[in-house]
């Protein structure tokens, strides 16, 4: 059995929310540097037709399921993935294991004051943890220096950068290195606008089910162009479940 579950060319992680929480805040204890990217079907898709971001998958640290249709697809390929990882759980999740050991956090994105508010939610919520610093930025390439100068200045342990997906995961990859003080970086979506309430969350049973992703788009309409391609996502799923490709 490979160390991943392959959807589409995709490799995810055999954690739950608990596992891959505790996988992250180990090894931060331990020092090591980790990418977290929370994937669902639809960067699955983009994926598979950008080898740039392809790779940036396979390099992760870490890549869970954020999304039932991920999950989904998993069963069908026979390759069970234990269950889904959604990023609004799995941010506080590891932030309050590492907390304790004195982390502190950089919030880079979302809309404007979105970041501030979202760290000060963070810090009430997890007690202990340090907000180092916050910035909305942009994702464009021509501002990358001036962010890493910022981030270096506040010199955080954890990075979570909301700039959507795959522009999030696009600035990690390209600039990670250039952050010594950055032992954690996440691609958290749309985690902040949670946070502060811009987002209305879906009830505990939408969420048991897996429905979140229909709550959001009922209540985010926009959200049905990203989501055209999820036909095609689960024809290639079963495509590879007959064919294995």
């Amino acid at each position: 059995m490979s160390a991943r579950v392959n959807v589409l060319g995709i490799g995810f992680d055999r954690l739950d929310l608990t596992a891959a929480a505790e996988r992250a805040a180990e090894r931060y204890a331990r020092g090591e540097r980790t990418f977290v990217i929370t994937a669902n079907p639809e960067f699955v898709m983009l994926g598979r037709r950008d080898r740039e971001l392809g790779g940036i998958a396979r390099a992760a640290d870490l890549v869970v399921a954020d999304g039932t249709g991920v999950l989904l697809a998993s069963r069908l390929l026979g390759d069970p993935l234990p269950s889904r990882v959604p990023g609004r759980l799995l941010v506080p999740a590891i932030l309050g294991r590492i907390a304790p050991l004195g982390a502190s956090v950089f919030l880079l994105g979302a809309g404007p004051g979105i970041a501030e508010r979202a760290g000060a939610e963070l810090a009430r919520r997890i007690p202990g943890l340090r907000v180092g610093g916050t910035h909305a930025g942009s994702p464009s390439p021509a501002e990358d220096e001036a962010i890493r100068e910022r981030i270096r200045a506040a010199a955080p342990h954890v990075l979570l950068v909301a700039y959507g997906m795959p522009a999030q995961e696009r600035w990690i990859a390209r600039n990670r290195a250039e952050l010594p003080s950055v032992r954690l970086a996440i691609g958290v979506g749309g985690v902040f606008d949670q946070l502060v309430g811009r987002v209305r969350l879906p009830p505990a049973l939408i969420h048991a089910v897996g429905f979140e992703w229909l709550w959001r788009l009922a209540f985010e309409p926009r959200r049905w162009r990203r989501q055209r391609v999820l036909p095609l996502f689960a024809a290639l799923v079963v495509r590879q479940r007959v064919f294995g490709r």
